[in-house]
């Protein structure tokens, strides 16, 4: 990150004034069937995915599922080796059509913001206005520094901002051309924790009042559900399930889905009488044979201690103070490793080792368990 400003700049510098956002004739994406080899090795495996017009969609995974690949393709930075981009229902890359990046319209924001120091602010945001007059491309750049509320810092260089406010003039460069489709590659990274709420809010507000489709990547899942109208979760080059954050976090399609917006506890279970018996007791309603193993994955929050007169044993094993909520891990017979809950601080007392361990059947998701799983 570039700059030793003081990291509090960036929220006083939210009681700035901004303007709206110049709009963009939002634009549809389209990823049909896509896929990408870079030698032996499959990058992308056949992805078909949407980005509707003014839509914000999140591309979520885990680092070297495939994400940031299809941004360049999106780009054209890289050409996918086999199925096709659509813009508009036009084909911009596949067998019969390579539209190069500069007359797709679409703006591309990277993750380390790739300001040039040896420019103002103002020449870097004027640095993508290149097919208008001198004055006229001054005249968008001072507008679009005043939509992030830093046109005060025109004259300044990258290395006197904060990385906050170097995010935002990488936002406004990226919006200076009025990209019908703006691309974001993990753009609150560089982000400490305390800023990245701050940042985030007001890149969201520009991004409405813009009323471009832009496509996030991240590999955290609850930035994903602030930001995206939805999310499609990514896993080794495919397509995991896309959807909203509600249908996403309450209907996973995989153990996998379920896992990447929670933590979990993970026990086997078994139908019987049409519910998953657990060595918790029964958990769930299933239609599966009698006799069918599953897999129950339980989320921190739904394993509850003292709250219940019906639930089964357990010894707390271990526990931390995290603020508001006490973490424990929770030992049951029949169940080969510690639980782990989550609990409002204070609801069990510290002293005690004893406690009675039943469960929320809203924070539990059975899966069928697969042959490779048994």
């Amino acid at each position: 990150m570039l700059g030793n400003s003081p990291a509090t700049h960036d929220v006083e510098d939210e009681t700035r004034t901004r303007t709206s956002a110049g709009v963009s004739f939002a634009a549809r994406l389209a990823f049909e069937n896509v896929g990408h080899i870079v030698g032996s090795t499959t990058i992308l495996n056949g992805i078909s995915l949407v980005a509707e017009p003014g839509e914000i969609l999140c591309l979520l995974g885990p680092s070297g599922s495939g994400k940031t690949t299809m941004l360049r393709i999106a780009a054209g930075i890289e050409r996918q080796t086999h199925g096709r981009l659509l813009l508009n229902g036009r084909e911009i890359a596949g067998p019969h059509e390579f539209v190069p990046p500069e007359k797709r319209g679409v703006g591309l924001m990277f993750q380390d913001f790739a300001l040039f120091p040896h420019m103002t602010i103002l020449d870097n945001v004027r640095f993508g206005l290149s097919a208008l007059s001198g004055p006229a491309a001054k005249r968008e750049a001072l507008a679009g520094l005043k939509r992030v509320g830093l046109d005060h810092a025109a004259m300044s260089y990258p290395h006197t901002l904060s990385g906050g406010e170097q995010q935002r003039v990488a936002l406004a460069r990226a919006l200076s051309p009025r990209p019908s489709v703006l691309l974001m590659d993990e753009p609150f990274s560089g982000l400490d924790s305390r800023l990245k709420d701050v940042v985030r809010t007001d890149t969201l507000q520009i991004l409405r009042e813009s009323h471009a489709t832009a496509i996030i990547v991240t590999h955290d899942a609850e930035e994903a559900m602030r930001l995206g109208d939805r999310i499609a979760l990514i896993r080794d080059g495919q397509l995991v399930q896309s959807g909203t954050a509600a249908e996403l976090y309450g209907k996973p399609a995989n153990l996998f889905a379920a896992g990447f917006f929670s933590e979990l506890n993970i026990i086997d279970g078994e139908v019987r009488g049409g519910r998953v018996v657990t060595p918790l007791g029964p958990v769930a309603e299933s239609p599966c044979p009698d006799g069918t193993p599953m897999t129950v994955a339980l989320r921190l929050t739904g394993l509850r201690l003292n709250e219940s007169e019906n639930g089964v044993f357990g010894r707390i094993v271990s526990r931390r103070f995290l603020g508001g909520v006490d973490l424990m891990t929770v030992a049951v017979e029949g169940v080969e490793l510690p639980l782990r809950s989550r609990m409002r601080a204070g609801l069990v007392a510290e002293t005690q080792r004893d406690v009675v361990v039943s469960v929320d059947p809203q924070d539990v998701i059975v899966f069928e368990k697969t042959p490779e799983d048994r």
